[in-house]
């Protein structure tokens, strides 16, 4: 498995390197928003290329959705104008320019971020995020070691605020959960499993509320099961009941009920496909801890259709629907 996943990251660093030569390097230009709702027959360059190759474009956002993301990002940018030294102005320029699908763009306000202030842990996290993003799994495990290890003996959790706030309005994640979290699945993707646990332990640690434990007690656990510790991965479900208050991650929370019986699998898969990302992303992620069942109870075939109906989504950006184009990609080349 190890050497298809070898062959996987130099096929997508081969294949990205295209972009980055055509990637906005002077953040300070209006950025061309218009291009996420291009018309998909239109030569666009892509932003990334998924694991079997095939380009990735931005979906389109719906247009009172794109109005909104348009005036957050024009003041944004306007912040950062007026001040661009400041970490959070360059922060959320990324950020912004980020949500409306110009992962690319993003990266260079990071790394022009990075220039000014090489060890920000927080530009670290944020380009080590979109790293995924594009599929390019070193570089995002690079950024995010080195993020690990500046935030070492901080005593306080950083609260991170939200860029798309939850229907109740509560800042849930923080900083340092951000950085195991991203880490932890960075080394799952690229295959590198016991270092992916050993991230999702320490993420555990930082997980202070039940949004945050199920997340990382779900990615620990289809780790565990692809490593084939059960009963670590059984012993890790234990404590999560239907009843507890979940503000934004009942997806995970959900696929954790599946996996102890308590949901059936099809029920987590009675969602309409909306070809809106954003609606999707539902399908998508409960879709992935689905397929990961079937997988591990040796339901090969129900586990591919399952992968193939996530990759038919417009949500690439979601973190299950890479985790399926890497199972695909390796259900196909026999490493699963």
């Amino acid at each position: 498995m190890k050497i298809y996943l070898l062959i996987l990251v130099f096929c997508i660093s081969t294949l990205t390197s295209c972009v980055e030569t055509g990637s906005t390097t002077a953040v300070e230009s209006t950025p061309e928003v218009t291009n996420a709702v291009a018309d998909p027959n239109e030569a666009r360059v892509p932003e990334a290329f998924a694991i079997q190759g095939n380009p990735l474009y931005p979906p389109t956002i719906p247009a009172r959705r794109l109005r909104i993301m348009e005036t957050a990002l024009t003041s944004a940018r306007s912040n950062y104008n007026a001040n661009p030294e400041s970490l959070e102005n360059i922060i959320w320029l990324g950020r912004r320019t980020a949500y409306l699908y110009k992962y690319q763009e993003a990266i260079q306000i990071y790394t022009n971020g990075l220039q000014k202030k090489p060890d920000s842990y927080r530009l670290l996290r944020h380009r080590g995020h979109r790293y995924i993003s594009i599929r390019k799994f070193p570089e995002a495990i690079q950024d995010l070691e080195r993020a690990a290890f500046l935030i070492r003996g901080l005593d306080s959790l950083m609260i991170e605020p939200d860029g798309q706030p939850n229907r109740q309005n509560i800042p849930l994640s923080n900083t340092q959960f951000n950085i195991w979290y991203h880490l932890g699945l960075a080394y799952y993707l690229q295959g590198n499993l016991d270092k992916a646990i050993s991230a999702y332990k320490k993420c555990m640690e930082v997980s202070v509320n039940n949004d945050l434990r199920v997340a990382t007690i779900d990615w620990l656990y289809m780790t565990y099961r692809k490593t084939g510790n059960d009963e670590a991965a059984q012993e890790l479900i234990a404590p999560i009941t239907k009843r507890m208050k979940i503000i934004e991650n009942e997806s995970y929370h959900k696929r954790i009920l599946m996996y102890k019986g308590e949901i059936a699998p099809e029920k987590l898969l009675d969602l309409k496909q909306t070809n809106d990302p954003t609606l999707d992303i539902d399908l998508v992620t409960q879709g992935y801890g689905v397929a990961n069942w079937y997988l591990y109870n040796g339901e090969v075939d129900k586990a591919r259709a399952i992968l193939q109906r996530i990759v038919e989504t417009n949500s690439w950006s979601a973190f299950g629907y890479i985790a399926a184009e890497v199972d695909l990609f390796n259900l196909l080349a026999g490493g699963i």
